[in-house]
């Protein structure tokens, strides 16, 4: 009895650790997080250590700003390629 027991308070353990784990990596999509962004996107100058943090936190979110007819002139321009570049973000193929 113990031993199941036993089993029952580890793998509660183990669901309990994954369950923060997953919490902690969950991103709220906005593009308004990107804000630090928009004169890099806009003008072509070279993006901020912000724009390229907040750029980072939002890279899960690309796929669905591309498939907005609001914003997919942004997420698609050359300067907002450019801008991933030189933060390291991969554009996704969507």
């Amino acid at each position: 009895m113990k031993k199941g027991c036993s089993l029952v308070a580890v793998m509660l353990v183990v669901v309990l650790i994954g369950d923060q784990l997953g919490a902690s990596e969950a991103v709220t999509c906005s593009a308004t997080q990107l804000s630090p962004c928009l004169g890099a996107i806009t003008s072509g100058t070279p993006p901020s250590q912000a724009c390229c943090a907040r750029l980072r936190g939002q890279q899960p979110c690309l796929c669905g700003y591309m498939r907005d007819p609001n914003l997919r002139q942004y997420v698609n321009s050359p300067n907002a390629r450019k801008v991933a570049s030189s933060c390291g973000v991969s554009i996704p193929s969507c």
